[in-house]
């Protein structure tokens, strides 16, 4: 990948404060886009911004809470403000917590509909006029929104039901999204990892027994490697959309 395939772009990432998030955003930085770092956790995305900088690239640091609609179109539009346009929306942000559906909190149940589905919607909503401008106005003649899922929204599991729920969800979107957008240069992905070593499974008490319970032991991949693959998609020529990835550990069945 070039250093320089995504000079002139602006990337918004959303979760950009950990796991895939951070590394898309070290990514995409480093292909030449100015990055917005979207989460909750101002001190994570200060640490991730300072970083960036000191590797000579711009980033800005939106913190807030994206399951807010209000919230989610102002960071949009301080991203726009900030570096005049939006070309990239990497919707990154997450939770996992799973468990027996008898015992789970209905609390759980609802942050995981707000965090992995109202967000993304919220965002994506809030973005798309930026996008399709930047699809026009560009020298590369596209934009990209690359949504993470996960293998979850391709194959239900026990005690999985409302992540599956969420996963399944951004997955169908995505392909509905992709196809009413794809004539007018907005590229719709979906990303879908396997077991990746993030906080994801540290979200919930059990959740790394209950995958080598159904799993065994595998060799967890890294947030890099998914970053790696956000990169292959947004930095691909205008003819080459990349409608879905799935990548799992080697090991994972």
């Amino acid at each position: 990948m070039a250093s320089e395939a995504l000079d002139g772009t602006v990337a918004l990432i959303t979760g950009a404060s950990s796991g895939l998030g951070r590394a898309a955003a070290h990514r995409l930085a480093g292909a030449g886009a100015k990055v917005a770092l979207a989460a909750r956790r101002a001190d994570k995305l200060d640490e991730l911004a300072s970083q960036l900088r000191a590797d000579g690239h711009d980033a800005l640091v939106i913190a807030g809470d994206l399951t807010d609609a209000a919230a989610a179109r102002e960071a949009v539009e301080r991203t726009v403000a900030q570096f005049g346009r939006l070309d990239t929306l990497v919707n990154s942000a997450g939770v996992m917590l799973n468990g027996p559906s008898e015992a789970s909190p209905l609390e759980e149940w609802d942050r995981m509909v707000d965090i992995n589905l109202r967000g993304l919607m919220y965002v994506t909503k809030a973005a798309l006029p930026h996008l399709l401008t930047a699809a026009q106005d560009s020298p590369r003649a596209v934009a990209d929104v690359v949504n993470i899922s996960s293998v979850a929204g391709r194959f239900a599991a026990p005690t999985v039901a409302i992540y599956n729920a969420t996963k399944f969800a951004v997955t169908g979107a995505t392909e509905a999204w992709r196809q009413e957008f794809t004539k007018r240069n907005v590229r719709f992905s979906v990303i879908e990892p396997g077991r990746t070593q993030t906080e994801l499974f540290e979200q919930k008490a059990n959740s790394d027994a209950d995958f080598t319970a159904a799993f065994g032991e595998v060799e967890q991949l890294h947030a890099d490697d998914i970053a790696d693959a956000v990169a292959y998609v947004v930095t691909n020529p205008r003819r080459v959309a990349v409608n879905e990835i799935v990548v799992r550990p080697t090991d994972q069945p």
